[in-house]
């Protein structure tokens, strides 16, 4: 269940860090809410899942679930660099991602 809260709170890291491009500097009102209240549940996930999984571990694939996420969306819905570079350390992060569940102990849970 950890696992899955993390997951869950990687997707809203996501949603809030593309939601901060829509806010406009926070000046628009219903773009600024819906990214505040992804925040919210994204800390709020992350927090639940520390409560099983190593600080270290959650923190790490946390941040990288949304870094992979935010960096595809980039790609796809604002027409940022898709070069091989870039498209290669996407993939040293998913690496990192899966290894780290891989060597956390609780691999099947």
């Amino acid at each position: 269940m950890a696992w899955t809260l993390l997951f869950v709170a990687g997707l809203f890291e996501i949603a809030w860090a593309i939601g901060l491009k829509y806010t406009d500097g926070f000046t628009r009102l219903w773009p600024s809410v819906l990214t505040l209240a992804a925040m919210i549940v994204s800390v709020g996930c992350l927090a639940l899942a520390l409560k099983a999984i190593p600080v270290g571990t959650g923190y790490a694939v946390w941040t990288g679930i949304g870094a992979v996420g935010t960096a595809i969306l980039g790609i796809v819905l604002f027409g940022e660099s898709a070069g091989a570079a870039r498209l290669l350390c996407i993939g040293l992060i998913v690496a990192g991602i899966v290894g780290l569940k891989i060597v956390s102990g609780d691999a099947g849970a």
